[in-house]
């Protein structure tokens, strides 16, 4: 196997990792939960939804030919609560996954060098695609943190669990999700 061809195999991993880990932050919230907001200034998971989908599909559509910052994304809508349901939002958010996976899935390992653009910055698919790596994470781990707000003690975790390490360590089975897939 070269190098280009374990490194898309090891992004898509990892970005279906990071799905996983949305997804199971969902089965644990009530519809209601998708609109909580900490604060005035904090996002809703419902608008991480928005944010996330609208990313991917403009990232991730015409990779290879289009500016990655498509001019019919409305990005600053978005951010503002657009009273999806549930299932509007599990809509918007398989539609985004789905983007960024299938692009991903058709990629051939010597296309990972050549130029794409996102904001008209110049950048190796490679150095594009580690940037949407690092960036959906971030909204991830905020996903994660809302879910931990709104459940409380009720929360299921999705790793070792607080307290949990030794009982780990001494045998205990996480299983990670990405090696499912």
């Amino acid at each position: 196997m070269n190098v280009g061809t374990e490194y898309l195999q090891t992004v898509i991993r990892r970005f279906k990792y990071y799905k996983d880990q949305g997804d199971k932050v969902f089965e644990q919230l009530a519809d209601k939960d998708f609109h909580f907001e900490a604060n005035a200034s904090s996002n809703s998971i419902a608008v991480i939804i928005q944010h996330l989908s609208g990313n991917m599909q403009s990232r991730f559509t015409n990779f290879l030919t289009e500016d990655g910052e498509k001019e019919w994304r409305q990005r600053d809508a978005e951010f503002e609560n657009q009273h999806y349901n549930r299932a509007q939002l599990m809509e918007l958010w398989e539609k985004g996954w789905t983007c960024l996976l299938q692009t991903l899935q058709a990629l051939q390992p010597d296309e990972l060098l050549k130029t794409v653009y996102i904001r008209k910055e110049p950048l190796s698919a490679i150095d594009a695609i580690n940037r949407q790596l690092a960036h959906y994470p971030l909204h991830i781990g905020q996903l994660l943190f809302i879910g931990k707000l709104i459940k409380n003690e009720n929360w299921k975790s999705l790793s070792i669990a607080k307290g949990k390490s030794k009982e780990y360590n001494d045998g205990g089975e996480i299983k990670d999700p990405a090696k499912k897939f």
